[in-house]
Parts: structure tokens; C-alpha cells; sequence
């Protein structure tokens, strides 16, 4: 029997889909405000906006609700709300790219503003999750993420992590701005694992049948071997569950049958690398378990609304 069909070693459905997430920084901001100071993130669309407190305090609007935040706190806006950062209640905020600011590189610059009085600094940037499985993981994730009171397990590690990046921060030094950006992605992974250990919303869906013994088997097959020509009695057998028990837990877990969720996410890793690759159609539909080039168009026009052809084509002009 081939090895995709043997049932997949298990021990971190969810663990394994974090290590699929593919990072790609498109801003990084070491940001110096003195008091009074105010400034509007605008809303930023397909982007996570993380914000990274090193030194002082500020706080944080959204929606009229603010938020006290201090050094060591992190914000998290996985679908890049729009919001405003304060020295305090009521300043003056002026629109982010209003802001001068000295470009140290293509991503990564430096900002100073404020009146003088007492200092605030921060690391912000503009994330984006480049795999199928961190937009899945997106889309169940909240508004905000604040993460304040960080695991005792984890607190050394994260403390000295928020201390180079300050250190870094204060200082300039050559491939400072590499050392900064690399840290800064490990702390947002480390703020989104935070949250999954500690939400109430990370035992509903999607993310409940990661973490069930026996539909995380079959998810993780999916996600492992989407190029395979399942059945439902495969991926049945993957979960260790009769066909019609399994289909039924499926179905009530994520609000789909096992097949609709394997021929969506076949359509969304072949989406991916059409817009990243220059793959001859066949082989993306090939890869993406698909017998010919017509089932893969047809099946991509009726989910995506237009032709593999079109997606390519928007992404090159």
C-alpha cells in the first residue's frame, strides 16, 4: 500500500498546519514617539498589522474602545483593521504615511515623532501569510489579539526576545534591521500560538477538527497529500472511523462534507501557485490532484468565478 495511505503520525494536527505558515514581511517600523503623539494606522487589506511595544506605554483605539498598552505587550490585527495609536486619550493622531520617515532599506524604516516629552518605542510591521493554510488560519482569527500576560513557560524566552529587538531598536547596528524583522516574525507566530492555547474560539470549527484525534488524521492526510485521488473510505480509514461516522463528525465539526473541504483547499494551493509559479496549467492541475486540465478548469471557474487563466493574467499586470 502506498505510504499516503498508511494513517499519518499525529501529534500536533494544529502544531503541523503553524509550521506550514509562510511569513512575508512587507513593512517593518522601529517607531521613537515622544508625548504628545498620535498616529492612524489606515485599514490594510489581506495584511496582519502587528504592533510590538519595547519601551514606555500608548494606547490603543479601535471602534471607540481603548486599550492601555505597556512594554512586552503585543497587538495583533489579523485582518488589518484600521486603528490609532496615543501617547494618551484624546491626542491628535496624524495618518501613518502623512509621517516622515528615514527608509533604511525596501522594507524596513525608521520613524521619530511626538512634542518631547516622555518617549514611547515600538516595532510595527505589515505581515502576510503566503500558504493556503495560514489564510485558513486567518480567517478564523479575530479582530484584535492582545497578548499582555505571556505563559510563564514562555516568559524568559519571550522577555529576552523583546530585549534584543529594544537593544536592536535603540541602536542601530549592521544587519540590525535583519535581526529585528526575523524576531519580530517569530514573536507574531509565538502571539498567534498564544491565543489558539488560550481562546474560547479555538475550540469551535475548523480548528476544533485540527485538534480532534480523529478528523485531525484525515485533515492532515488532505493537507500532506492533496494531490492523492482520495475517496471518502480513505480518508475514513485515515481518522481510524467508519465512513458514515466519520462523514457525519466532519460535517458537524467544519459545516462541510470531507469532500467539499478537500476539493477547496485542492483549488486554493492550485490558486497559490498559479500566482506564484509559471507552471504549465497541467501541472498545476496535476498537483493539485486533478486527471485533466478541463475538470481542473471547470471545477476552478465554477469556485473562483473566473478561469486559471484570468488569475494568472491579473497577477502579471
Amino acid at each position: 500500500m502506498d505510504d499516503c495511505f498508511q494513517p499519518a503520525p499525529l501529534a500536533d494536527p494544529l502544531g503541523e498546519v503553524l509550521h506550514m505558515l509562510r511569513l512575508t514581511g512587507t513593512l517593518y517600523c522601529r517607531a521613537t514617539m515622544t508625548a504628545p503623539w498620535g498616529i492612524v494606522l489606515p485599514r490594510l487589506v489581506d495584511s496582519m498589522i502587528f504592533v510590538i511595544v519595547t519601551a514606555g506605554r500608548c494606547i490603543a483605539e479601535m471602534d471607540d474602545e481603548s486599550v492601555p498598552l505597556s512594554a512586552g505587550t503585543m497587538v495583533l490585527l489579523p485582518h488589518g483593521d484600521s486603528f490609532k495609536l496615543l501617547s494618551e486619550t484624546g491626542a491628535h493622531a496624524e495618518p501613518l504615511f502623512d509621517l516622515p520617515v528615514e527608509k533604511i532599506s525596501e522594507r524596513y524604516e525608521l520613524m521619530t515623532h511626538g512634542g518631547g516629552g516622555e518617549m514611547t518605542r515600538a516595532m510595527a510591521g505589515v505581515v502576510q501569510f503566503d500558504s493556503v493554510a495560514g489564510q485558513r488560519l486567518l480567517s478564523v482569527l479575530p479582530r484584535v489579539i492582545r497578548i499582555e500576560g505571556w505563559d510563564e513557560s514562555l516568559g524568559d524566552w519571550v522577555r529576552s526576545t523583546l530585549g534584543l529587538i529594544s537593544r536592536e531598536a535603540s541602536s542601530l547596528r549592521p544587519g540590525g534591521e535583519i535581526v529585528m524583522t526575523r524576531l519580530a516574525d517569530i514573536l507574531v507566530i509565538q502571539g498567534v500560538r498564544t491565543w489558539l492555547d488560550s481562546a474560547p474560539e479555538s475550540e469551535q470549527g475548523w480548528l476544533a477538527a485540527l485538534r480532534d484525534p480523529q478528523l485531525g488524521r484525515a485533515l492532515v492526510a488532505i493537507h500532506r497529500y492533496p494531490q492523492t485521488d482520495w475517496t471518502l473510505a480513505q480518508l475514513a480509514a485515515q481518522a481510524g472511523m467508519s465512513r458514515s461516522a466519520f462523514s457525519a463528525r466532519f460535517s458537524a465539526r467544519l459545516g462541510q462534507s470531507a469532500m467539499a473541504y478537500l476539493g477547496q483547499w485542492r483549488l486554493h494551493l492550485a490558486r497559490a501557485r498559479l500566482m506564484e509559479t509559471t507552471d504549465p496549467l497541467a501541472t498545476v492541475a496535476r498537483a493539485a490532484g486533478y486527471q485533466s486540465e478541463a475538470a481542473f478548469s471547470r471545477a476552478f471557474r465554477q469556485y473562483f468565478g473566473k478561469p486559471p487563466g484570468a488569475t494568472r493574467r491579473s497577477v502579471a499586470a
